[in-house]
């Protein structure tokens, strides 16, 4: 008798996780048409890059806190503590969202700064925390190739993604930077990260000394703050059909289009909880931080 209300409790909870799954695909994709349509009314009435003299702003501030940065980094000598502190660091440079209306009205107010927002990241455990689990595997391997889909200008891909993608180089691993190939939001753009990486490289084309020949830049083909994978550009579908680790970074991309999304090879989604409701949905607090590893 206990084993048939097991098999029913079972078939049950398989029901019900098929339908969560469509449910959650139908609600992904009417987010996905609604920043679609937005873009799209907003680029009609002549509004195609709104936040441009910002983002310029807060690069100029990123890049001149790039080196300290990375310096910081570097001094630590243990190799969980860093990894660590680089990921404390892409959560701290993604809180530069002006897609968030109460993050753009402090950011209006107050203005950001890094090494604070670093500093006061809610504790862990995170309501989303695979930290432990990757650290593990970035003890034990080497990633070939990884993708990284990212976010923010600013303090996000400079002083977050790029120390980040640095410490991958050092390991051996080539690295894919993934960026928009329109303005949407304070989100960058292929064009302005290719001249950002340009600016932050050496006479020798290092990055802080470190050799920057694996280190690509692509067009995602993408023009919206979220992303739809089966839609990126066919240079890069061609880039990552040899990759072994996928990084989708940011609310818009890591969480709330893809947080469930399935690969055939290791994922990293991160980012921060900006949204009441996303936080609410995933059962944890408002600027809570994701970091799921598969």
């Amino acid at each position: 008798m206990l084993i048939l209300k097991l098999k029913f409790l079972l078939r049950d909870i398989l029901k019900y996780s098929r339908n969560l799954r469509k449910i959650l695909k139908v609600m992904v994709g009417h987010l996905i048409l609604l920043c679609r349509v937005r873009e799209q009314v907003l680029r009609e009435l002549g509004f195609r890059d709104i936040f441009k003299k910002v983002k310029d702003e807060e690069n100029a501030k990123a890049i001149s806190l790039f080196v300290d940065v990375v310096n910081l980094n570097d001094a630590i000598e243990d190799e969980g503590k860093r990894l660590e502190n680089l990921v404390r660091g892409i959560f701290a440079g993604n809180i530069f969202d002006l897609g968030s209306a109460q993050l753009a009205e402090v950011f209006s107010r107050d203005g950001m700064s890094f090494l604070a927002s670093c500093q006061n990241l809610v504790s862990r455990p995170w309501v989303i925390d695979d930290l432990d689990a990757f650290k593990l595997q970035w003890g034990r391997k080497s990633w070939k190739k990884a993708i990284i889909f990212v976010d923010n200008s600013g303090a996000d891909i400079i002083l977050g993604i790029l120390p980040f993608a640095r410490e991958l180089l050092r390991h051996g691993t080539q690295v894919v930077l993934a960026a928009n190939d329109l303005p949407s939001i304070n989100d960058m753009t292929y064009p302005e990260l290719v001249e950002i990486i340009s600016k932050l490289k050496d006479e020798h084309g290092q990055l802080m000394g470190v050799d920057t020949s694996n280190l690509l830049v692509a067009n995602s083909g993408n023009d919206l703050p979220v992303i739809d994978l089966t839609r990126v550009s066919q240079e890069l579908a061609y880039l990552a059909s040899d990759a072994d680790l996928v990084i989708l970074e940011g609310m818009g991309r890591g969480i709330e289009t893809n947080l469930y999304a399935q690969f055939k090879c290791d994922s990293l989604k991160i980012g921060m909880v900006k949204h009441q409701e996303v936080a609410q949905f995933l059962g944890g607090r408002l600027y809570d931080c994701v970091f799921k590893y598969n």
